[in-house]
């Protein structure tokens, strides 16, 4: 049995009613499973012997239909042992978890291939949100995969054109409209509610959430069943959070494994009310009316899932961390010049985080750390190429190079003729 239900006041909808919001309360809702049915279920499926991905999990979705998904094979993404940055940081286990590797470059797919999946399932024929890039660059790569329109809001100011690009060939309407990311989606809310023929998948849809929460499956899955004590990740409206922690708490409720890691969230900050409400121990954050950081991904200063966030942060024993710009810049340049990874700014905020809390021994050193980078560099190449050292010039001669390159140069073997 599946069904909605608000985490506030618990009234329940139906797995096929298309509500964003409780009609009672108007807070957010989230999908809920009848798991003595969940786990028989498991016991009858061949789910452990399928290759990693987001529908290696198909039965812990909430899809009734299989033959009506839709994939681009997300998923599988690597969990990078980082024993350069180990050493760099201190921290005696750190693992990265790469979203940036997914279909699209960020870990939007994952919600969005259930997200659409419901979708079609609804037979909606128009999706919509409201983003900052990497909903929109995902939204639109998986409705044109599934034959459906799109429309896209996005905010005014600078947007990373590595993600505006993708929402653009994929064929989705995008339009910039003159307000921030929170303006946007107060927008596609109330153009979802007045034309119910468009479906909203922002993180508020509690089933784009359901296809994120895979990411706890397969890092449990990749460290053979043994979680890690702490999981680290970027903020910004907040959904990627508490979807994670909705796996990692499912796996424990079926007795798939015997622990649960803390769930640490980063922002950046100029965009952090869901960090500042940790530090002070308020149960409700205070919005920022004008978010302003480098990382564009977590530019958000009302976000959505805020609750959803909170309570994955203190159910789980985790903390929140607040980091600069500037520690978020060194973080992606230290990542992929140690580790070869190279990801979006909003990602490194994550290795920045974990740097400072450790620095400031809120976490010990032999812990078993999993960072998240949810987005790859090439979302947001114009930032990397600022933060590195131009190309220097010289004539096409070898000398010209061996001089800048500071080589010495080498005598020719003698040539002995026999």
């Amino acid at each position: 049995m599946i069904y909605q239900a608000c985490i506030a006041c618990g009234e329940k909808y139906g797995a096929d009613e298309i509500v964003y919001s409780c009609k009672r309360c108007g807070d957010l809702l989230e999908v809920k499973y009848d798991y003595d049915l969940l786990e028989a279920k498991l016991k009858k499926s061949d789910w452990q012997s399928l290759p990693l991905s987001v529908w290696r999990y198909k039965d812990f979705m909430p899809i009734r239909d299989p033959s009506k998904i839709v994939s681009l094979n997300e998923g599988g993404t690597g969990l990078h042992s980082c024993q350069r940055l180990v050493n760099i940081l201190g921290v005696k286990h750190l693992y990265v978890k790469n979203e940036g590797e997914n279909p699209t470059g960020s870990f939007k797919d994952r919600g969005m291939t259930v997200g659409i999946t419901k979708a079609v399932e609804l037979n909606m024929k128009t999706v919509i949100c409201a983003s900052t890039g990497n909903t929109s660059a995902s939204l639109a790569a998986y409705a044109a995969k599934a034959k459906l329109q799109c429309i896209v809001l996005i905010p005014s100011g600078k947007i990373a054109y590595g993600k505006l690009a993708q929402a653009m060939i994929y064929g989705a309407k995008v339009v910039q409209i003159r307000g921030n990311f929170d303006h946007a989606l107060k927008m596609v809310l109330e153009l979802s509610e007045k034309h119910r023929e468009v479906y909203l998948l922002n993180s508020i849809n509690p089933y784009r959430l359901e296809g994120q929460k895979s990411l706890a499956y397969e890092i449990c899955d990749q460290l053979n069943r043994e979680p890690p004590d702490r999981v680290v990740l970027p903020v910004g409206n907040a959904g990627n959070i508490s979807a994670i922690w909705k796996g990692f708490t499912e796996f424990h409720k079926l007795g798939l494994i015997d622990k649960l890691p803390k769930m640490t969230g980063i922002q950046a900050e100029g965009a952090a009310p869901i960090a500042r409400a940790i530090k002070n121990g308020k149960d409700k954050i205070v919005p920022i009316n004008k978010p302003e950081t480098i990382a564009t991904a977590i530019r958000i200063g009302a976000p959505i899932s805020w609750k959803k966030a909170i309570r994955a942060i203190r159910e789980s024993g985790g903390t929140a961390e607040t980091v600069t710009d500037e520690e978020i810049l060194e973080a992606q340049k230290m990542l992929a010049r140690s580790e070869g990874l190279f990801v979006e700014p909003a990602s490194a905020s994550s290795i920045a985080g974990l740097k400072k809390l450790f620095e400031a021994g809120k976490i010990d050193k032999d812990e078993t750390v999993v960072c998240v980078t949810t987005g790859h560099g090439l979302k947001d190449p114009d930032i990397a190429i600022k933060i590195s050292e131009k190309p220097s010039e010289v004539d096409a001669e070898i000398g010209s190079i061996e001089k800048l390159l500071g080589l010495s140069r080498s005598i020719p073997a003698t040539v002995v003729s026999r």
